[in-house]
């Protein structure tokens, strides 16, 4: 595992022309930090959308959201990567505020412009979709991935947690899912996995 900081040119590089320092495919789960009106960054989970074309990236936000708020009232924030599961765990359930921008965990972050899209409603929920616009990075950490279905468990399972007070999910079928997250958590995670998920049981009202 080596350090890294961002050079001149290619993705990893900041400054004007900046692009993403990952390969964006699909929907990325990354952490996002945005600057509220207390000047401390908040902590959010951000699905990242890869870009359709020569298009931007893109994210929506749903509700009221501390992240919506400070996307309209500063402009941007730090999307980060991280691999560690309690902070992702923490960033989706709870409310969380630091005084930097960029966690201790990520393994790359960009800084970005953002740009309102389109906006609409689901049900009673606002959603706001935002083009994300790279100014600067940095590759922090370079490793060489694994695949642990714990850590994938993980992320699943704050979904769900996230979807319990939403009237047009049925809570059930979201209890009976974390559960099944909870068992393979316990199988396939490690100790950093199993201490995420106990974050989960503890930043949310509900038994299974």
């Amino acid at each position: 595992m080596t350090r890294d900081s961002s050079g001149d040119g290619g993705p990893d590089s900041g400054g004007s022309g900046t692009e993403w320092p990952v390969a964006l495919s699909g929907v990325s789960e990354t952490v996002v930090t945005t600057l509220g009106p207390n000047d401390r960054w908040n902590v959010a989970a951000l699905g990242v959308h890869a870009p359709d074309g020569d298009g931007p990236a893109t994210a929506t936000t749903w509700g009221r959201t501390r992240t919506w708020r400070n996307f309209r009232e500063r402009g941007g924030g730090y999307v980060q990567f991280t691999r560690d599961p309690v902070d992702f765990a923490e960033a989706a359930l709870s409310v969380r505020e630091e005084d930097v921008p960029v966690l201790d965990s990520v393994d790359a972050w960009v800084e970005v412009d953002v740009e309102r899209r389109d906006s609409g409603s689901k049900g009673d929920t606002q959603w706001v979709e935002w083009a994300l616009h790279p100014v600067d990075s940095a590759v922090t950490r370079r490793v060489v991935p694994t695949t642990n279905r714990g850590h994938a468990a993980v992320v699943e399972a704050t979904v769900a947690a996230s979807r319990l007070d939403v009237p047009s999910y049925d809570s059930e079928t979201l209890l009976d899912r974390l559960a099944y997250f909870e068992s393979v958590v316990e199988t396939a995670g490690g100790e950093r996995e199993r201490a995420a998920f106990e974050r989960v049981r503890d930043l949310i009202d509900a038994e299974w």
